[in-house]
C-alpha cells in the first residue's frame, strides 16, 4: 500500500507512478490529517511511505500521524522522501519511528524533486521542473523494482554534516522557521477558498472572505503554490517567485 503526504505534488506523483508500477492501492494521508483520521490502515503489501523532506527529515506531522495509527497486516515498510538535494540523517529517525511502529525498516531513500519552499528557496522555471521531474522518473522505477523483489533500499553513509542537519538544524528550523505568521493575501485575492481547501492542518479560514492564518502551519507550501491567482505571499520572500505545482499528469510514462 501507498501513503503519501504532498503538499505541491512532488510526493503524490511519486506515489502515483509506485502505485501504477506495483498495482497497489494508494491513499492520501494529507486527506487523513485534514480530517483527523487515526482509523487503522491494513496492506497485504509492504507500505511505501512518499514524503517530502522537511528540514532533512520526514514532516513531523506526518511522523505523529503514523505514530497515531496503526498499522496493521505487511510489517514491512519503505520511505521516499523527495528533496531539492538530499534527505540527512533521515533514515536513522524513521528506522526509530518503526521500531516504535514494531515495522521492519526496509530503508529510505531521496528523490531530487523541483523546489517549492518558495519561503526560503526560489523555485524554478516550468521548463527546469519538467526535467527534474523527468529525471526522476528512472530512480522511481528502480525504487519500484527494488520492492517489487522484496529487497531492502541500499544503506546511505551518513556523514557528520547529515546528522547535524537532521538533528539540531531541524529542531531549529521548526522553533524558528516553521510559522504561519508571514503568510499574507494582497489585493489579488478572489475569496475562492482553495487555500482553505488544500491546508492539510486547516489552518486557513476565510475571514470577512479574506484568508487568515492560525498558529498550525506545516509550511508545506500548499496555500501559496495552489492559489489559482497568486494572490498569497510568503513576507517579500516569494515576491516575484515562480509558484509550482507538479503537473503529474502531463508526463509522459
Amino acid at each position: 500500500m501507498v501513503l503519501y503526504f504532498s503538499g505541491t505534488g512532488n510526493s503524490h506523483f511519486i506515489a502515483e507512478m509506485l502505485s501504477q508500477a506495483l498495482h497497489d492501492e494508494i491513499i492520501s494521508l494529507n486527506s487523513r490529517v485534514k480530517s483527523n483520521d487515526l482509523s487503522e490502515i491494513s496492506s497485504e503489501t509492504p507500505f511505501i511511505i512518499c514524503v517530502p523532506t522537511y528540514s532533512w527529515q520526514i514532516p513531523h506531522i506526518v511522523e505523529n500521524h503514523l505514530k497515531e495509527t496503526e498499522l496493521s497486516g505487511n510489517k514491512k515498510a519503505y520511505f521516499i522522501m523527495t528533496c531539492g538535494d538530499d534527505n540527512g540523517n533521515a533514515a536513522s529517525y524513521i528506522s526509530a519511528l518503526c521500531d516504535e511502529k514494531k515495522l521492519e525498516f526496509m530503508g529510505c531513500i531521496s528523490i531530487v524533486m523541483p523546489e517549492n519552499y518558495i519561503a526560503m528557496f526560489s523555485s524554478p522555471s516550468d521548463f527546469e521542473a519538467q526535467k527534474i521531474i523527468t529525471t526522476s522518473l528512472t530512480k522511481i522505477t528502480a525504487a519500484a523494482e527494488i520492492i517489487k523483489r522484496n529487497e531492502k533500499f541500499p544503506l546511505k553513509t551518513v556523514s557528520t554534516t547529515d546528522k547535524l542537519k537532521s538533528g539540531i538544524v531541524n529542531k531549529m528550523f521548526y522553533a524558528l522557521c516553521v510559522k504561519a505568521s508571514k503568510f499574507y493575501a494582497t489585493s489579488k485575492c478572489v475569496s475562492c477558498g482553495k487555500c482553505v481547501e488544500v491546508c492539510p492542518l486547516n489552518n486557513v479560514k476565510l475571514k470577512n472572505s479574506r484568508p487568515a492564518w492560525g498558529k498550525e502551519c506545516t509550511h508545506c507550501m500548499a496555500c501559496i503554490n495552489r492559489c489559482p491567482v497568486q494572490a498569497i505571499e510568503y513576507s517579500t520572500k516569494s515576491q516575484g517567485q515562480n509558484r509550482y505545482i507538479c503537473k503529474f499528469k502531463n508526463i509522459i510514462y
